[in-house]
């Protein structure tokens, strides 16, 4: 679809630098753009790209637009308003209503009429599928799963009993909501499987990525709060609770009965203890341990940046050296009559 500068000025909240009638009908980067398209700059390292560009219009900030050769949309948020505007040059495909011949529906199952049930899918006893859900092929819904009004199952996603998801919430394909904890007892050398009897409950307009699983309490209930963001191939544990609005990218393990707060971000391939608390408004960087609670908001890291291989070995080496320094420079304070011959955290 074609749309006017002006139109997307108003309907977004934009000043316009440019001509309102020039038309623009797709998206594409700042180096990739010719005059038909929208293009955006978000970041500061990308400036170059923003000056050689040929896009019909550039999406920016104030401070940005002195430098944009060619019409601008500016606003305060570039990157959210791309978003939006991506979504309306660019809208998902609309898919009819009804089930599709070669899905199995159990009798009990309760499907709105809007809704959309595709080829190969499985629909459990007592399902309930609202408006406007859009259930992908080949995905297993087990008995008593609920899905509210707009929810879309992409393809091979795997929902099992009892679990609830809210409104507007989407799930890419391979994930896996509400399968069994990792829940062992020992007893006599060998492993007692405890039954996993709570479920996952899901609020509004969540995202769960490709192949992410995310398993049922042992107890009470696993919950996502509304508008959580997850990466693709996440581990969520038993018993998790991950507050309104977090984001977490992708390869991150969660153990189970984590706590995370409201509008975390953390960052991919981190591993996070069982039993931890994470504070609202808490950032933690890529590849971080997490073996304790973060109480207070704020930038968390750990672990060590990459290093060429001989540098690394060095620093091993003497970090593994590092307790016997340690009792060294004890001993020299004790024998020099410092108050300080304990640890110093």
């Amino acid at each position: 679809m074609a749309i006017s500068l002006g139109e997307l000025a108003v309907r977004f909240g934009c000043e316009l630098r440019g001509e309102p009638d020039a038309l623009v009908e797709r998206v594409a980067t700042l180096t990739n753009a010719d005059a038909r398209s929208v293009a955006f700059l978000a970041e500061e390292r990308n400036r170059r790209q923003l000056m050689e560009t040929r896009a019909g219009v550039v999406v920016l900030d104030r401070e940005s637009a002195a430098d944009c050769p060619t019409a601008a949309l500016i606003c305060s948020n570039p990157r959210a308003t791309f978003a939006r505007i991506v979504a309306l040059l660019h809208p998902a495909p609309t898919q009819a209503a009804g089930i599709h011949p070669n899905a199995v529906v159990a009798p009990s199952a309760r499907i709105d009429p809007s809704a959309r049930v595709g080829a190969f899918s499985v629909i459990g006893e007592r399902v309930e599928i609202g408006a406007d859900a859009v259930i992908g092929p080949h995905c297993s819904l087990e008995q008593d799963v609920k899905l509210a009004q707009g929810v879309r199952l992409v393809a091979r996603v795997t929902l099992c009993h009892g679990v609830q998801i809210g409104a507007r919430t989407l799930i890419q394909p391979g994930a896996v909501v509400g399968a069994d904890g990792f829940g062992f007892a020992r007893e006599d050398g060998q492993w007692l499987k405890i039954p996993q009897v709570g479920t996952v409950r899901v609020g509004p307009d969540v995202e769960i990525g490709a192949n992410t699983t995310i398993d049922r309490g042992a107890i009470e209930d696993t919950i996502i709060e509304e508008g959580v963001k997850l990466d693709n191939q996440i581990q969520i544990g038993h018993n998790c609770r991950i507050g309104a609005h977090t984001a977490i990218a992708g390869c991150t393990g969660i153990s189970g009965s984590t706590v995370i707060g409201k509008h975390c971000m953390i960052g991919g391939a981190v591993a996070m203890a069982g039993h931890v608390t994470i504070a609202d408004h808490v950032i933690i960087t890529g590849n971080a341990m997490v073996t304790g609670s973060v109480l207070r908001p704020g930038v968390y890291s750990s672990g060590i940046p990459l290093e060429e291989s001989h540098v690394w070995r060095r620093q091993v080496a003497r970090f593994k050296r590092l307790d016997r320094l340690v009792k060294r420079v004890q001993t020299l304070e004790r024998g020099a009559g410092s108050a300080q011959g304990e640890d110093d955290e």
